[in-house]
């Protein structure tokens, strides 16, 4: 038999954000002799929307008799009410209901209107002029956004019912507004495709809770979009069919395959998706799911998302028009003398290059597309300086950019040249939500080079490229060996294996001391031999620990005391530590929350806490997706700055520029005293502090370790087991990646 409670939140003992599921204390409006605690709380637990101290509620749900805790109330339904209490006034008002209001202001505005607060806005809301030091503006701010934030308010409730935080609530209503339950119930998926930080799974569960059933059709094309998105984060562009069908079937627990076919096929009519068949042999690519045999020839039926398809099959158009283009540089070299001029150039340029040096320079002035790559220390930004001096001597234009501001930044102080992102090459314009420089608009360049191209996903390419006139250079400067980039796609080693550029891979070691081994050791890893680990060097050492905890302990005892004291670094500014994942002991997760502790942990510092995150001032943070507003992108380093509890925001300092953040905006930030090693590429560390256990298997690969030792410049510090660096080396699988470039390439 369903029972009804309704109280005010005391206290909020544990709240699993992922799920919902809560343990609070409420005080009761009525008494329950059995079920309260010396305090006169009264212990309810369930899955719930996240409730705020002073917050009230109505719960519908049973009593049940815990063995170890006693009589419980367990909520099947929590509804949040109005406030009533003074603390749940507070609460609610500096909720970000009203940007500018923080605790501080809503005590103020309380302890003047009283326990009638609410309603004084709603009736008479002038009123909050009579509230003692109230900046008028804040005031007429507050009189003028309160209406509608009152029609808010029950689609909050309403929101709110259906198991969506607080916060996530507020983000809904900002992109529906008052259409919000309407859109909602017409179709509970949409809130995937709208709203950040709901994703399908969040989604669903609302749906769920809605009452729509496993096979509603809403659901199935949801589910088919999200499978492709799973891939896409995984770095496919796209998926063949049966393998689509398969992953949506298992996403979706849906068992018989016919209900998604018809789900598909009509998502293809109607332009949802995209079906192309690409030439498997072609691809070398292995026969699997979804490949079907046509006589001799292999192919697969590939289902797209249509930004990947648009991305790849243009991209692949337009490279194949660049490098069948002549250019001036091309024409004007038509007839040089080639060892004679590199010869030159380099005295004059007072540099000796190797054969292999001198031969990527000429490649990247005779042919239209090229690629150079090679391992740390091969000498990648010596022969792109003289490639530099080449264009300089010659008066071409050119552009140097890298995809991230990190790698833009370092590959400027190495070459002593302007260079930026992509993104700010192109001219991203947030306003309008494209690049200034396109195809009606090209770069006037005779040559661009993109560094770190290893980090270039698709979509980036594709945008590269429509900025290039056909009779432009390309030159992509990277390390193929490293691991491929975050975002779908597998451009340079789908260029380098096309044959459509000229590829030059040095391979000889210039940048090497003999009591160094972080460039020694990278290269034995690369080779699949095992690196040397006798702490014999004066930059490579390994701590041989076996249990998780322990790890982390010394790695903790390493960055805080250890390296500091013997190499003097700054804990937080010069050492970087990076793990392959991100739960358990020793991931990035456990590791960021114990480093804060220890290198930010003053309780006296400025905090806030959002979610189940605490950010405090001094804070190392890392943005973890672009956002073109602020200029600042997925990957970028900065710090906190400042905290502002009244203004509910915060600022970060990110390369010496102060960027402004809503508490609602800091989802796209993550602690950064530890990160993985997807997230370092493009970037190096004076130091980089890594744990590899065998715990770590999944992740264990040559690739992921040797990017992640790539990424320091003066010291390097394993702390983990032998056994665990022995199968990462001796795995030189790299996963997989489905990409459409390299066929359409070879066309």
């Amino acid at each position: 038999m369903q029972e009804h409670l309704a109280g005010a939140v005391e206290r909020i003992t544990y709240f699993n954000e992922e799920n919902g599921y809560s343990v609070i204390k409420i005080l009761p409006e009525k008494r329950y002799p059995q079920a309260q605690a010396r305090d006169g709380t009264v212990t309810v637990v369930g899955t719930m929307p996240a409730l705020g101290e002073g917050e009230s509620a109505q719960f519908t749900g049973e009593w049940v008799t815990d063995p170890k805790y006693g009589l419980q109330f367990r909520a099947q339904q929590a509804m949040p009410v109005p406030p009533s209490t003074k603390k749940g006034l507070i609460n609610y008002l500096s909720s970000g209901i009203v940007r500018g209001i923080g605790p501080r202001t809503a005590e103020k505005i309380v302890n003047h209107l009283g326990d009638d607060t609410v309603a004084i806005l709603d009736s008479t809301p002038e009123r909050i002029y009579e509230v003692p030091r109230l900046k008028r503006s804040l005031a007429k701010h507050l009189i003028e956004t309160w209406p509608k934030k009152r029609g808010e308010r029950n689609i909050l409730i309403y929101l709110q019912g259906l198991g969506i935080s607080a916060r996530i609530a507020q983000r809904i209503v900002n992109e529906y507004g008052s259409n919000t339950q309407q859109i909602i119930e017409n179709n509970p998926y949409q809130l995937a495709r709208d709203v950040f930080t709901i994703g399908f799974r969040k989604a669903d569960q609302i749906a769920r809770r809605m009452g729509l059933q496993l096979d509603d059709p809403h659901r199935l094309r949801a589910g088919l979009h999200h499978a492709l998105d799973e891939l896409a984060r995984e770095g496919h562009t796209y998926a063949p069919r049966a393998e689509l069908l398969e992953k949506a079937g298992e996403l979706l627990g849906v068992d018989d395959p016919s209900a998604l076919t018809i789900a598909l096929q009509g998502q293809l009519m109607a332009g949802k998706l995209v079906e192309d068949k690409l030439g498997a042999a072609a691809a070398s690519e292995p026969v699997r799911l979804g490949v079907l045999l046509r006589g001799d020839q292999q192919t697969i039926d590939a289902i797209y998302l249509p930004r990947f398809f648009r991305a790849e099959t243009a991209s692949s158009q337009m490279l194949r028009a660049i490098a069948s283009s002549t250019s001036v540089i091309v024409r004007d070299h038509r007839d040089t003398d080639w060892a004679r001029y590199l010869s030159k150039l380099g005295e004059s340029n007072d540099v000796s290059l190797s054969p292999q040096q001198f031969s990527a320079v000429r490649a990247a002035l005779t042919s239209k597309v090229s690629v150079l790559t090679g391992g740390p220390g091969t000498g990648k930004t010596t022969t792109l300086q003289m490639l530099i001096n080449a264009l300089h001597e010659g008066d071409y234009p050119f552009n140097l950019a890298s995809p991230t501001g990190r790698a833009a930044k370092r590959l400027g102080e190495a070459t002593g040249e302007e260079a930026s992102t992509i993104h700010r090459l192109l001219g991203f314009s947030p306003d309008e939500g494209g690049f200034e420089h396109d195809g009606s608009n090209p770069l006037k360049s005779d040559m661009v080079v993109i560094d770190e191209a290893s980090m270039l996903d698709l979509q980036l390419f594709h945008s590269l490229l429509k900025a290039l006139q056909p009779t432009t250079h390309l030159l992509l400067v990277g390390d193929v060996d490293q691991l491929p980039s975050v975002g779908a796609g597998n451009v340079l080693r789908d260029v380098i294996d096309s044959g459509i550029a000229h590829v030059t891979r040095l391979e000889q070691i210039f940048r090497q001391d003999d009591n160094s081994h972080i460039v020694s050791n990278a290269h034995r890893i690369n080779q699949g031999q095992h690196p040397v680990t006798d702490n014999q060097s004066n930059d490579f050492f390994f701590f041989n620990i076996s249990d998780p905890e322990a790890v982390a302990e010394m790695m903790v005892d390493i960055v805080k005391r250890r390296a500091p004291e013997r190499w003097d670094l700054d804990p937080v500014r010069d050492i970087q530590v990076i793990a392959p994942m991100y739960r358990g002991a020793a991931g990035v997760n456990n590791l960021n929350s114990r480093l804060q502790a220890e290198l930010n942990g003053d309780f006296r510092i400025a905090e806030v806490k959002l979610g189940s995150r605490l950010f405090r001032v001094g804070d190392k943070v890392m943005q973890t997706r672009n956002n073109y507003d602020k200029e600042v992108f997925n990957g970028d380093i900065g710090f906190i700055n400042s905290i502002d509890d009244d203004d509910n925001s915060l600022e970060v300092v990110m390369d010496n520029r102060f960027v402004d953040y809503d508490f609602s905006e800091m989802d796209e930030m993550m602690h950064a005293y530890c990160i993985s090693t997807h997230r370092s590429q493009g970037s190096e560390y004076p130091a980089v502090v890594m744990p590899i256990l065998t715990q770590h298997y999944m992740m264990l690969q040559r690739n992921l370790l040797y990017t992640a030792i790539t990424r320091a410049k003066r010291l390097v510090i394993l702390v983990g087991t032998r056994q665990a660096v022995h199968i990462a080396v001796d795995n030189n699988k790299v996963a997989e990646r489905h990409s459409g470039l390299l066929p359409r390439l070879r066309v």
